[in-house]
């Protein structure tokens, strides 16, 4: 791994993170999958040697709970969802170089073996442990089949996770007054032993990882939390019969706890990927192990594509066990914000929700929505999705201005050339564009913005709207043809670059202008460069890309959700659970991560009187430091015109502190001053959200500028 800029001489791998093979996929899953197929692809036009490879968790409790309600073994329960994902993934253009499972032989293999290293290496102990018990229905219950009360917080708590309170991993036998989930029963905690993996000798190693780990900063933040506290052991076999076997002498036939063999999947399917082309193509040894390769010392470029909710599990226990096995360490971790449907949480139990298959069936294109999911806010932020919103994107930015560029420049240079329009060169003014184009796209790319790999096509295409609409060639035709030729010429151009540079965001729809444009080759195989080589090919007529998304499409859409949710309703007497639309909420050992709806309204009203009283002013963040003992607090410096203030905020663990100087804030000043951790906080910060998403302007206001 050399953390040089994209693209290097390294292989990389770009993973997303597993769908748990346990129910069917709507589209805030989706957002993580198109994600990482958009990185992957960008990365392969930077001409980065790349493999994308995902697959199937088949393991876990929810699983076998499932297959036992549906009358199947855990095995044909979870291989029935695995083929379902394998053929959808396709449909929405998420191309997997591999796309396995964690129950073939392959993954067994390479999971009992790395665990053997683990072992070998004097990284696994044995542990007497509580472990929660039905003494009527007389079995063991690991993680999901027990539930009760968090340890930390006192909330809700199932298995292996206070999914109701602070979200914190749970070991076996931490649940406070345990129930089996099964039966209903009161359960008891009885001994056993199981192996633990010693994750506490790696907190050194652990802290400087995330020091120098690239991607989304809520991956680098989060877990500073967790190693601050203090890091517990991590127990790795679970008492049930679904999973891979624990290697070794076994007598109580134990079995690896899901999410030892789930992210192992990751090295087995990029090795099946190895196995089918040749090494020569790719070498996943030469990725995945240090050491392996002359030419590749320090192994690939490793980048993993998750949810947020799984953040722990990619940033913790997956280098340790890593590094204490020889292979290579995480690059990047990019960590996805949840998914929202009209600002409420999706509930499959209400079937509220947009499922992959429906959307597919409304004979929507994929591409769209690949759009709207990668463009409509940072990769970590929350996503909302309504169909109205989804019609405005669709309709302004495809529509109006990628599209109207494409459709009028291709059909006026097809109705006045028999081919390309060739000029001697692509002007200057074009030129410099278009190589600013891509430049974004290359920074994109390295700042692991799937949002601005989009931004870098739409904000070319206004270029060129804007280029067009002033230089008219429908009025040089006649008295300028020269000049008429070079801006079809420049503009022919910049469709072509915005084929090559959209292809990672709408493959479908770049692969088709390509066709337009009458280009040699496929769109898939060519890098960037081929963006500022000029049109060469012969024009065939065009036709539009997007199509308009009418209002009385919208509305019928909504209905149809309306009627589905009061049915669904009505069917379980009004009580639903609300669900994360996290695209990675399948890929834990949870049937699904609860996530609160959005908070209502409030009827409690201000005066417009007490409003004046507020004094909200516009400050830019001078310094940000950390303040020593607290775990979440910062000490800002903020300039807010008149005077600079310092204000203590809760941004540590949410926000990369280095990238907080300049940054433009919204604040409220007339707040009482308090003294936190000893420094005296004089202003509040507004942030949104409990990620702390940071208000701030969309122009040029400046600090003091008084918020009305």
């Amino acid at each position: 791994m050399s953390h040089d800029d994209f693209p290097t001489d390294d292989p990389a791998v770009v993973t997303c993170g597993l769908p748990y093979a346990n129910g069917d996929l709507h589209i805030g899953h989706l957002r993580t999958y198109v994600g990482g197929d958009v990185y992957s692809r960008a990365l392969e036009r930077l001409g980065q040697e790349t493999a994308f490879v995902s697959g199937s968790d088949m393991h876990g409790t929810p699983v076998a709970v499932n297959a036992e309600q549906a009358g199947v073994s855990p095995e044909q329960f979870a291989l029935d969802w695995h083929e379902q994902y394998a053929a959808t993934f396709p449909e929405f253009n998420v191309e997997f170089d591999n796309y396995g499972h964690t129950h073939d032989e392959t993954n067994t293999a390479v999971t009992q073996q790395l665990v053997r290293d683990l072992d070998e290496a004097g990284h696994l102990y044995e542990k007497e442990i509580m472990v929660a018990y039905d003494p009527v229905d007389d079995q063991y219950l690991p993680d999901r089949y027990v539930e009760g009360t968090c340890p930390y917080c006192g909330e809700h708590a199932r298995g292996d996770e206070c999914d109701e309170g602070c979200q914190r991993h749970l070991e076996p036998g931490e649940v406070e007054d345990p129930e089996s989930t099964i039966t209903g029963n009161p359960a008891e905690y009885r001994e056993r032993t199981h192996k633990f993996f010693a994750v506490s000798e790696f907190a050194d190693y652990l802290s400087d990882f995330l020091d120098r780990l690239e991607g989304t900063s809520n991956a680098r933040n989060q877990p500073r939390e967790w190693i601050e506290q203090g890091l517990q052991d991590w127990c790795i076999t679970r008492d049930m019969d679904w999973g891979i076997d624990l290697p070794g002498e076994n007598p109580q036939d134990l079995v690896l706890y899901v999410w030892v063999d789930a992210p192992i999947e990751y090295i087995s399917s990029t090795k099946q990927y190895t196995e089918r082309v040749g090494a020569e193509t790719f070498d996943w040894e030469a990725a995945w192990n240090e050491g392996a390769s002359d030419d590749h010392p320090e192994g690939g470029e490793i980048v993993h594509v998750i949810g947020r909710d799984i953040i722990q599990h990619h940033t913790i226990f997956w280098p340790a066990m890593l590094e204490a096995t020889g292979h290579t360490e995480p690059r990047a971790v990019m960590a996805s914000g949840f998914v929202t449907l009209g600002g409420k949480g999706f509930s499959t139990s209400r079937d509220r929700a947009v499922w992959a298959d429906e959307y597919l069936d409304e004979g929507f294109h994929p591409d769209p929505l690949r759009y709207y999911l990668a463009t409509n806010g940072g990769f970590q932020q929350d996503v909302d999705f309504s169909w109205e919103k989804f019609r405005d994107r669709v309709n302004t930015e495809l529509v109006g201005t990628v599209g109207n560029f494409l459709y009028r420049s291709l059909l006026f240079a097809h109705r006045n050339y028999d081919e390309a329009p060739i000029a001697d060169a692509t002007s200057e003014e074009v030129a410099e564009r278009i190589d600013e184009a891509i430049t974004d796209f290359e920074a994109a790319v390295n700042d692991y913005s799937v949002r601005e790999v989009g931004d870098a096509v739409t904000d070319l295409a206004r270029f060129g709207n804007e280029y067009i609409q002033r230089s008219e060639p429908w009025k040089l035709v006649d008295d300028d043809p020269e000049e008429a030729a070079q801006v079809i010429h420049d503009c022919v151009a910049v469709a072509k670059a915005i084929a090559v540079l959209f292809e990672p965001i709408a493959p479908q729809k770049a692969e088709r202008l390509w066709e337009q444009l009458g280009e040699d080759g496929s769109v898939h195989e060519v890098t960037v460069e081929a963006a500022r080589e000029g049109p060469t090919g012969d024009l065939a007529e065009p036709t539009e890309l997007f199509a308009q998304i009418e209002d009385e499409r919208v509305e019928a859409l909504n209905e149809k959700l309306e009627a589905r949710v009061k049915a669904a309703e009505a069917d379980e007497g009004g009580e639903a659970d609300d669900e994360s639309g996290t695209a990675d909420d399948t890929d834990t050992d949870d049937t699904d991560t609860d996530m609160t709806d959005i908070e209502p309204l409030s009827d409690d009203r201000i005066s417009f009187d007490d409003f004046q009283e507020l004094d909200i002013r516009i400050g830019r963040i001078e310094t940000a430091e950390a303040i020593e003992g607290a775990d979440d607090l910062l000490r800002l410096s903020v300039d807010l015109g008149a005077e600079t203030r310092t204000i203590v905020a809760g941004l540590k663990q949410l926000h990369d502190v280095d990238d907080l100087p300049e940054t433009k804030v919204v604040v409220l000043a007339n707040m009482e001053k308090a003294e936190l951790f000893g420094v005296e906080s004089n202003g509040m910060v507004l942030a949104a959200g409990e990620e702390a998403d940071l208000l701030t302007t969309y122009e040029d206001a400046g600090p003091g500028t008084k918020v009305k």
